[in-house]
């Protein structure tokens, strides 16, 4: 794609932001759900090479599906035992980690919500050491992208969140701010007020009168996704569901390739799971974006015949695909793959977790939001629909709407893109 057709392809605040990562500075991209800070992602590496500019992952999950590295294994920290003085002193003694930072021109950091403070601050003083530089991230590029809005830090129990914006590291960063302002899933303006006071933790007048209209008894019959908070929910509702189909299961063993240790990881990260059951009539969901551009990530469709070596799937709404086996692997810092593993790119579509379903694009689902614990939670959820119609609640909570003010606060402080008319 040319740089005429991609900017042509934007919003006016997504090729402002685009004019604002080619600039050379440190980013960081921000914005709601549903603002397109993965799309001008995809754009601007179109134009730069992921080995001088890699991009890392928040989490081995997601970095699984990316396709790259995590944040902790590129910075080499593992899981930072012994604290962050004992982390740095063991990785600036490893000469591959220092060698790996001072060759690239910089790194692109995905979901950094999810980033701890704490692993951001060594992170920076790594790349110092390994550049010889008393430059922040010793003259290294860096982009983060996010929204703390969202899914925050894994914290302890009682303990703290470490949000990666309230360490010194990130003013010190120096990061140009691009705050995209404009949803462009969502066309509905009730909605957007809704998902506007969910954002920020409010539950206005508007909220209630809206969650309790959208509140009904469960419609097992409705074929619209499941939303829970918690993983043992999801799998057991899929389970549940695939039994009362009156077919034949037809169970794919995933295939791995690998060491012991790192096949091990991988099956805990993969987002295909050990034996993939599925029957004729089932609903999956696409998991990854087809090259040949028939399905995306979160594609749903209707399997209607498993074969030897396919799947077909009729694509709710769609035609129908033959679906063949993919590979998903796992690298080690150097970007090298330590396991891979081989299955159908399809999951059971009748139920996911909220966690899991950031980022994804839904006409309609169903969600319990009774008891929700964490910042963001009940944003992330409601805001993967396209409208507020497309909802249907088992039970929601004031409780359930919750954010931290410290998030709020930081925001206030960002300015939208400018875009002049």
């Amino acid at each position: 794609m040319s740089k005429k057709t991609a900017l042509e392809s934007l919003s006016p605040e997504q090729s402002i932001a685009l004019q604002v990562l080619q600039s050379g500075e440190n980013v960081f991209l921000t914005g709601g759900a549903g603002s397109g800070k993965s799309y001008i992602i995809r754009h601007f590496m179109q134009e730069n090479d992921v080995k001088e500019l890699p991009i890392l992952a928040s989490t081995g999950a997601a970095a699984v599906l990316l396709g790259g590295r995590t944040f902790h294994s590129f910075f080499g920290l593992g899981i930072m035992d012994g604290g962050p003085d004992a982390t740095f002193a063991r990785v600036s003694r490893d000469p591959k980690t220092l060698a790996r930072l001072k060759k690239v021109e910089g790194v692109i950091i995905d979901e950094v919500s999810m980033i701890p403070g704490a692993a951001l601050m060594i992170a920076e003083a790594l790349a110092q050491r390994a550049r010889e530089s008393t430059l922040p991230w010793g003259g290294m590029r860096m982009i983060a992208v996010g929204d703390f809005a969202q899914l925050p830090p894994v914290a302890r129990d009682g303990a703290d969140r470490d949000w990666a914006f309230r360490n010194p590291v990130w003013a010190q960063s120096g990061f140009q701010d691009c705050l995209l302002s404009h949803n462009q899933r969502v066309s509905d303006d009730r909605f957007l007020d809704i998902l506007h006071d969910v954002r920020h933790g409010l539950v206005t007048p508007r909220v209630k009168e809206f969650l309790e209209e959208r509140t009904r008894e469960h419609d097992e019959d409705d074929p619209a996704p499941r939303l829970f908070p918690r993983r043992l929910q999801s799998e057991e509702y899929n389970a549940r569901r695939l039994a009362e189909i009156p077919e034949n299961e037809e169970i794919i063993d995933s295939i791995y390739f690998g060491s012991e240790k790192h096949v091990a990881i991988l099956m805990k990260s993969a987002p295909v799971p050990m034996q993939l059951k599925l029957k004729r009539g089932c609903h999956v969901l696409f998991l990854q974006n087809d090259p040949q551009k028939r399905w995306v990530n979160g594609t749903r469709g209707e399997v209607l015949e498993v074969q030897t070596d396919k799947v077909i799937v009729k694509k709710h709404g769609g035609r129908e695909v033959s679906v063949e086996k993919s590979t998903f692997a796992l690298q080690d810092a150097e970007g090298n793959v330590t396991a891979s593993v081989i299955q159908y790119p399809l999951t059971l579509a009748y139920a996911t977790t909220i966690h899991k379903s950031q980022g994804a694009t839904l006409d309609d689902l169903w969600c319990d939001l009774g008891s929700l614990w964490e910042p963001g939670q009940a944003y992330v959820a409601l805001s993967r629909l396209r409208t507020g119609e497309g909802l249907n609640l088992l039970r929601w909570s004031p409780r359930s709407v919750i954010t931290d003010p410290r998030v709020m606060d930081f925001y206030k402080r960002l300015r939208p893109v400018n875009v002049v008319s």
